[in-house]
Order: structure tokens, then sequence, then C-alpha cells
């Protein structure tokens, strides 16, 4: 007989650990008590050794659905302790380690009791047990009891506590548990304030009316589990420009929700792999593809859309009857925060909705739905299909990224830091015990509401975690909300404490940290000889003041160095350009050709006709005297010059990136498979300042001269995409031989394009390069946080206090000589 403590680390609160652990014990005869606390969860146990050693290996067999094991460790319990059973005791409140679990979709056996008329969940809408349910959402401090969650306005009735208690039961301690007696409960308003008759509809309940108004047309506000959304049938044209026109939204793509796969397999196409991201516990929103028999065509013109399947009971209650799709957008103001709150929402949202379906548990954490999509890559001529995610939110954050070797061996003696995150598609991390916590996705902080949020979202995390940052991580970029908050935190902490006891301040250029952040979830070794990384996107703040966009950088951990770029062109206006494409277009055939030769050769053309109507001489005069027109080297504001030419958003976007999505939609797969019938559009490589440069010049000669001879849209977007790829491709091993490189890292929010993230792998592997991208955290600016918060460790492990580094290698240290 022996008695021992184990030690579980991972995600083993909230998701029905504890009751796994008292019910092998008393399988295998053991005495002794679980119990949680800061660090996870702690076992002391006592039996034959034997039974122990049976009893760990069945805790790997047997782990529940949602938790997983990252660490288990064993020692002698030396303390006397006369175990007269096996017990769950309470939770101590301890240094915070764990692991906090996402939200999670509703499992089968909840599914199945909420439609079972004999169930006393029958049609109850927050029903959940320890495999499902509201997590994040829900949770104030851990530990993950119910007391430290919003449930705890909810005192369990009788029979709730009975299956609580209930060993045998699904439910034994499981911190939501509630049903109609003692739980939250829903209820249907109108948004004008006038009272609602059970006569007005034929129903059973709240939740069934909305069903029928939805049938007919109706926009309703649905509080969810992680926030507010507005709903009405997707395959209603009116409906649909209605919700449209209220929020307006007029381009940007709604994301859908059907009741099952077969009532989507009847609008896409889908692979097994998309089939099990729908039917996982995150249930993201996927990116499909849509068949051209698709009978809404008109409402939905691209050739992807936005799936998700239900997600909780209240979604399964709602669809049960609806045989079609509906529109499931953020309940929110354009660019603002999704709504949380009953009353907020009534008030914002009273001019868009025409119902509102609420309940009265409180949402402490706002988590927005996450997008993802599959991209198809060859490994070693076979075919298979990678998760690319677009938002990381609901159901994957905030599960942590263990930090790659040389990182998480030297854990304890890094110090907390805290990363900020970009303007864009924000996110920030927590970087501390050998893992990288990412927040869900807040959005854009240019506006108030938005930065708003993501303070208080950024306290919130780093109470539950006990996070006291030594070191704060931001953008280069001086302008960044996120990067003016990290140096007002800086600034106040140092100024109220002890010198010797201060926060230092690092800043992270954009490009190193987006390379920095794919080579850490593809756990490339903290020593790990330097990458060439191409980071492709919008904007970023260069090392020359200059915005950088389309770069080719030698980089590792610590450092990096710019090899190559795209030429870099005027932005004409700064931010206008983002939004207005023309400017972008006529300032690549600007820097390209003589204006009187333009006129000469490609009057007729439609767009040479809109800029004749445009004040050319005083843009010219601008771009002469350099007002507000910074130079970008910009792959984004590339796409929008190639769009804006073709007619594709020409005068104006209405969200970010929206002209590059639609060139995308634009490409012809067919044509993909057979361009060696086609003269792709070159680009050629050149040197200009020390650096090598992609030149468009070319392209552009060529693209003009479609347009003159009326070249579908749709072949010259699919000519520039693989004449784009092709001369990536080409640049990337020209420098690969030239600095002896064996890996490329390929990121930035450009590479959400899959036909180009495609033909750029293949491109590369075929020349046998190992090519890494993403699959845990967005490409985008959503993954910046991560890379910030790598590189501001290896440059502590490096020159700080914790451990001297090994770049003084000189096979390293030369590649950046």
């Amino acid at each position: 007989m022996i008695t021992e403590e184990i030690r579980i680390y991972g995600t083993v609160q909230g998701v029905g650990f504890r009751p796994t652990v008292y019910r092998l014990a008393k399988k295998f005869s053991l005495k002794g008590k679980v119990y949680n606390d800061g660090e996870g969860v702690v076992i002391h146990v006592s039996g034959k050794k034997i039974y122990i050693e049976e009893f760990i290996q069945n805790l790997y067999i047997e782990c529940p659905p949602l938790a997983k094991i990252t660490k288990l460790t064993r020692q002698a319990y030396l303390i006397q302790s006369n175990f007269l059973d096996f017990s769950i005791a309470e939770s101590l409140n301890t240094r915070i380690k764990t692991e906090i679990s996402p939200d999670a979709a509703t499992c089968p056996q909840c599914q199945k009791e909420i439609f079972d008329p004999l169930s006393r969940y029958f049609r109850y809408p927050f029903t959940n047990c320890t495999h499902c349910g509201p997590r994040l959402s829900i949770i104030n401090a851990i530990p993950y009891d119910r007391k430290n969650t919003s449930m705890a306005a909810f005192g369990m009735c009788a029979k709730c506590s009975e299956e609580y208690q209930d060993i045998e039961n699904r439910r034994f301690h499981a911190q939501p548990v509630a049903c109609y007696t003692c739980g939250p409960s829903v209820w249907l308003e109108r948004a004008d304030g006038r009272p609602i008759t059970a006569s007005m509809f034929s129903m059973m309940d709240d939740i069934d009316a909305a069903c029928t108004l939805l049938q007919k047309g109706e926009i309703v506000a649905i509080k969810g589990i992680g926030g507010i959304h507005l709903a009405c049938d997707a395959t209603n044209e009116t409906a649909v420009n209605k919700l449209r026109d209220r929020k307006k939204r007029h381009h940007k793509p709604f994301a859908l929700m059907a009741r099952d796969i077969k009532i989507i397999e009847q609008y896409c196409t889908l692979n097994q792999k998309e089939i099990e991201l729908l039917e996982s516990p995150a249930a993201p929103i996927v990116l499909l593809r849509k068949k051209s028999s698709s009978l809404f065509l008109p409402l939905y013109p691209f050739p992807y859309i936005g799936f998700m399947l239900p997600y909780t009971p209240l979604h399964h209650l709602i669809l049960r009857r609806m045989n079609r799709p509906i529109v499931l957008t953020s309940g929110n103001i354009a660019d603002e925060p999704q709504c949380i709150d009953n009353d907020i929402a009534k008030k914002k949202l009273s001019q868009i909705a025409d119902y509102f379906l609420l309940h009265n548990r409180e949402i402490v954490n706002r988590v927005d739905d996450s997008v993802v999509r599959v991209i198809e890559n060859k490994v070693e001529n076979k075919l298979e299909n990678k998760i690319l995610i677009i938002r990381r939110a609901r159901g994957y954050t905030p599960i942590p990224i263990n930090l790659p070797p040389g990182f998480d061996t030297l854990s304890d003696n890094l110090p907390h830091i805290l990363a900020m995150g970009s303007e864009l598609k924000n996110t920030f991390c927590l970087l501390q015990n050998g893992r990288a916590i990412l927040s869900q996705h807040l959005g854009n902080l240019q506006t108030t509401s938005t930065f708003k949020s993501y303070q208080n979202t950024l306290n919130l995390y780093l109470n539950l975690y006990q996070h006291q940052p030594r070191i704060i991580a931001t953008d280069k970029h001086p302008e960044y909300l996120s990067t003016k908050l990290g140096k007002q935190l800086v600034k106040n902490y140092n100024q109220n404490n002890h010198q010797n006891n201060q926060i230092q301040l690092h800043q992270i250029q954009h490009h190193h940290a987006h390379i920095a952040a794919c080579m850490a979830e593809n756990k490339l070794p903290l020593n790990s000889p330097p990458v060439l990384g191409i980071a492709l996107d919008g904007l970023g703040y260069g090392e020359d003041k200059t915005l950088w966009g389309g770069e080719f950088l030698l980089a590792d951990y610590r450092q990096f160095k710019r090899l190559a770029s795209l030429k870099p062109v005027p932005m004409i206006g700064g931010e206008k350009a983002i939004y207005q494409p023309w400017r972008n277009t006529y300032t690549h055939l600007n820097s390209n050709f003589n204006w009187n030769y333009i006129n000469t050769y490609y009057s007729e053309l439609e767009i040479i006709k809109f800029f004749n109507k445009q004040p050319l001489k005083l843009i010219n005069q601008i771009l002469e005297q350099n007002l507000n027109s910074p130079l970008s080297s910009s792959t984004g504001r590339l796409f929008d010059a190639v769009a804006a030419a073709i007619g594709i958003c020409r005068e104006e976007c209405s969200y970010e990136g929206q002209a590059a999505i639609e060139i995308e939609a634009l490409v012809d797969r067919d044509i993909l498979n057979s361009y060696k019938y086609y003269s792709i559009y070159p680009l050629r490589i050149e040197k200009l300042d020390n650096i090598y440069v992609i030149n468009s010049d070319l392209m552009w000669k060529a693209l003009l001269d479609d347009l003159k001879n009326q070249i579908s849209p749709s072949i010259i977007a699919t000519k520039f995409h693989l004449g784009f790829a092709k001369s990536i491709v080409k640049m990337a091993t020209f420098l690969c031989s030239k600095n002896t490189i064996d890996k490329i890292v390929l990121t930035g929010g450009v590479f959400q394009n899959c036909i180009l993230l495609e033909q750029v792998t293949k491109g590369l592997q075929k020349l046998g390069i190992t090519v890494l991208t993403h699959s845990l955290v967005p490409p985008n600016d959503g993954g910046l946080s991560l890379g910030q918060a790598v590189i501001t460790a290896a440059r502590e492990i490096s020159y700080g206090r914790s451990v001297r580094s090994p770049m003084t290698d000189t096979t390293v240290s030369s590649h950046y000589r």
C-alpha cells in the first residue's frame, strides 16, 4: 500500500475531469480525494501500487471529451492521512497555472434530452453537462466553480443538486447545471415595446415563436452564449436586404446557421474535414464552397459561404422547424463590438431588430464566433486538408499554445510577458509558465466601444490568470491604440513603483511578429537557424518609417533582416487609400508609365476614363510634394489596385479587405488547373536601394492590354493570382539559394487568400523547400500578439536576466551581417 500526490495540468477544470477521477478511483478500490486548485487538479490517492498504475493509465484512456492532459506529475505523499473512502474535496485558491476551457457546443446527449418530452430538460434552452456548455463566457475567476461564474445567481433546485452530486450522472459537478425550476429563463419582446400575446402565434413557447417570426421574414435579435446575434431567414430576399439596410452592411458576407449537415449540403460542397469542423465541440463558422446550383445565388455572390451548425440548445430549438438556413450575424452597429447586455442591446439594436429573444444569464466575457476554412495542401505527394483559422474566438479561446523547445524548458525563469497586439483584428497575449494564452478576437480598436471592451477583457484575463507582467510588448506603429495603451501602462506602473522594480517596454516590428507567430505555432525550437519569412498584408510600420506589407525577411525569434519586398509606391491620402481602391491603381500606373503614354494607348478603357474625370493635376501635386502619401510596399494595396482596374470596388470599399476578397472570388479554378494554356502576368525582380524588389510594371502593361482586348475580369483575376504567386516563388527560391535557407514561413492577412496560399505552397514544395503555414492562430493581425510575445521572450532569454543566449554562434549571427 502506498500514498501518492498526483498533479494533472492542462484543460482539466469544468470539463468533468474530477468526476472521471472519482469513478476510476472507486473502480480500482483506491482511497483519497481529488480537488481543483490554481494549477489544475490534485489527487491524493492511497492503495496498492499496481492499482494506482492502472488508475493513471485509465485517466489518459478515459479522459473526458473536452479535457486535455498536458502534464502529469507524481510524488510520494508523506503527510499522515487516514483516508476511509475517495471523495471530491473543495477547491483551493492557489497560484493560477491551470487552463480555462472554451465554450463548447451542445453534446449529443443534451441534444437528445431537449427534444425528449419525457426528459425534465425537454425544450430547456440552457441544458448542459460536463461535456458541453458555457465556460469562458461565464467565468469571473479561477478555480472554475459555480460561485466564480455568472451561474452563481441561480441556486440549484433539489433535482439539479441531486444530479450534481450523483457520481453516475453526466452532470456530476457540472458547474452551469440548471433546469426550468432553478435556472436562467428566456423570453420574447417586441422591439417597439408593445406587448406580445400567445394569440399572435401558433407556438409552444417563446423560442418556438421566434422560429415562426423568422419564417415570416422578421428580424430577431437572439442572445446566445457569448453575445447577441441578429437573425433572419437566409432564403428570404426581402428579409436579408432589410437586415443589410438596417445594419448598414451592404456588401460584407453574412454567416449562416443551418439545422443540420443535410441542409448545408443543399447549398455547399463539403469534404470530411469540413464536416468534422462543423460538428466539433468548437463548432466554428466554416467557409464552404458554394454549389453552382444553390437556390439563393443572388443573395450570396461569393464562391464561399460561411456556415455553422447550432451550438447551444437555444439554437437547436429555434431551428427545429426550420428547413432552410438562417442568417446569424453579430448583433452590433458597424465596427462596434457585439452586444452582450440586454438593455444596451435594446437601446442599440431596436432600429435593426423587430423582436428580441433574450435571457437573464449574464455574459461575463464577450466571445465572437470563430471562422475557419480548409486549405488543400500536398505533403510528400499526399493531399491533406489543413485548417486555416481566420478568426480565433468561441470554441478555441483561451486554449493555450505551448511554447517550442527552448522556451518551455526556461519557462520558470521567464518573467510574465503581456503582448498588446495590433490595431485591427486585435488579440492580446499573456505569456507565462511556458504557455501563450491568446485572447479571443476583439476587433478594430479604432472605435471607442471596442477599445473599451479591449481594456475590460484585458483586465479580466490579468485577474483570471493572476498575470503580473514584467515586460509589455507592443507594435512599433506609434499611432496604434494598443501601442499607446502599452506605453501608458508601463509609464503608470514605473512612476508608482521602486526604481529596481520597473516594467520594461519592448516594441516589435509588425512583420517580424507575424513570422515569429507562425514559427512558434509550428514548434520551431528557440535556437533554430533563420527562416525566410514571407509576410504579405495590408500595412505594418517599417524600420525605415515607411509602410511595409510585402516583405521577405531573414528571421529568427530574436532579430531579422529585410532581404526583399514589393516595389514601394505612394498611398494617396494615406488611410483613404485603404477604402478607395482607385487611388492605388492610379499610383501603380503613375509609378510605372508616363501618363501621356497611358492616354495614347488606353484612353478608351473605363478605368482611364474614370481617372481623367479626377483632379489629376492636384493629385500629381500631392504626390510630387509628398503630402500625406507615404510610400508603401503593401500587398493588400496591390490587390486593391488590380481589383479597381477591372471594376471591383473601384470608388469605395465598405469594409477592410473587400476588394481583395472579391477579386479572389472571381478566380476561375478551371484556368488554375490548366494555366499553361494562358500567358500569366509577368512580374520581375530587380535591385533597389540594397534590397531586391518585385516590380509590377510588366504585369500592368499586360493587364491593360487584356482590358483593351476585352478579356473577362475572371480571366484577368486568375492570371494575376498565378503571376503573383509565381513571382513570390521565384523571389523566395532566389533568396533561399543566396542565403542558404531551407524553411519558408508564409504569413500575413493576404495569405487568407486560399488561391494564393495553395499556389505558393505548391510551387515551393515542388522545389523541395519546407513550407510552414498557420493552423492554430490566424495569419492576419489576430495572431500578431503571439509573435510579439515570443520575440520578447527570446530576447529576454538571450540578453536579460534569465539565461545567456547562443546567438553569438557564428553560424546564426553571420546571416545578419
